[in-house]
């Protein structure tokens, strides 16, 4: 068989924030082998990501993730058609290690190099054959990419093709929960922990602000909801219970209309994507998919653990560039630290 005809084998490595991870798809998106090692504890008592750290536990961690990955697989990286790293946007030094170990595999094994966008990663995961309860959605549909940095309304209108139609004027809304359970006396990283404490209390005792609700596009603000979180808070007449269902329902509120307004911006999209780590939260789950029933498509949301950073999304869309007949990428590709998906057709070519 020549290597034309090898059936593809693409590993994937993710390396940009404070996440290791390693996975191996095959062609048609099956899930050969993933695996994700978080480094929570290493950053924990510094209440956030520490760049350098981050670095450092990357390049300790990802040469044996990945031979396990394989491993797991029944492979050897000379099964491998192509590799995968994410090269932008995130941590410079975490995406100098695994773009850069990427870019050692496919020397090495003489394999195309995909350096993929992570955003792409995130808006093009919903399309994995298999992986949700309904059929992938078809080209073009909308993502809300809700994240610890990003918070943006994306119209997706094919693979390297997007349009941004709105983001934060402000904070993501990652970063939003976890300064509201920051100020709630919550452990790092806050969101898991605030949706537990919110499912404790009555979100209709603290009436916190709806920022830029009804107003016309789909922008975000949440610099004022935080600072609503912090009065309540200062001013100790209310239960943290209570200020963390507000302050979830009041998110959960903004970010149903904002997807409303989207989706009026964009009446040929087919369905709302939601992807990143918000994604995993229930009650933005279920206004989300209450607003796009009321537009009459559905919602789709990647299962929990894949809502996170992860390397499945990573080898995924380096098999969707393969179907689409994108090239691959030099390997003098530099990693970019800001790399918006709008610009990613521009970014394909070497920098």
């Amino acid at each position: 068989m020549s290597k034309s005809e090898r059936p593809v084998r693409v590993l994937g490595l993710e390396a940009s924030c404070d996440e290791t991870a390693a996975a191996v798809l095959d062609g048609q998106g099956r899930i050969m082998a993933e695996a994700v090692l978080s480094q929570e504890a290493e950053h924990a008592r510094f209440g956030g990501v520490v760049p350098e750290i981050a670095a450092r536990a990357h390049l300790a961690a990802l040469p044996g993730l990945a031979a396990r990955v394989l491993d797991k697989a029944g492979l050897g990286y000379g099964d491998l058609t192509a590799v995968a790293g994410t090269a932008g946007p995130g941590l410079i030094g975490g995406l100098i290690v695994g773009s850069g170990f990427a870019k050692g595999v496919a020397i090495a094994r003489g394999i195309p190099f995909f350096a993929i966008n992570h955003l792409e990663g995130h808006a093009l995961t919903a399309r994995i054959p298999g992986l949700l309860d309904q059929p992938p959605p078809a080209f073009p549909y909308l993502l809300l990419l809700l994240s610890g940095g990003h918070c943006q309304c994306v119209a997706v209108e094919g693979v390297g093709r997007y349009r941004r139609l709105g983001t934060t004027l402000d904070d993501a809304v990652g970063e939003a929960f976890d300064k509201a359970a920051k100020m709630l006396g919550l452990p790092w990283p806050g969101g898991p922990h605030l949706e537990r404490l919110a499912a404790q209390g009555d979100a209709s005792v603290v009436a916190l602000p709806r920022p830029l609700l009804g107003r016309q596009g789909c922008d975000f603000s949440w610099s004022g909801l935080k600072t609503a979180v912090a009065q309540r808070v200062a001013k100790g007449d209310a239960r943290a219970e209570d200020i963390a269902a507000g302050f979830q329902a009041a998110v959960a509120a903004v970010l149903a209309d904002r997807a409303a307004h989207a989706l009026a911006m964009f009446p040929a999209a087919t369905a709302v994507v939601v992807a990143g780590g918000v994604a995993a939260n229930g009650a933005v789950r279920a206004a989300l998919a209450r607003a796009a029933a009321a537009r009459g498509v559905p919602m789709l949301a990647p299962p929990l653990r894949l809502c996170t950073d992860n390397a499945v999304m990573i080898a995924w869309a380096a098999v969707e560039r393969l179907h689409a007949g994108l090239p691959a990428d030099s390997l003098g590709h530099a990693p970019r630290p800001r790399w918006p998906l709008e610009e990613l057709l521009s970014g394909l070519a070497p920098i």
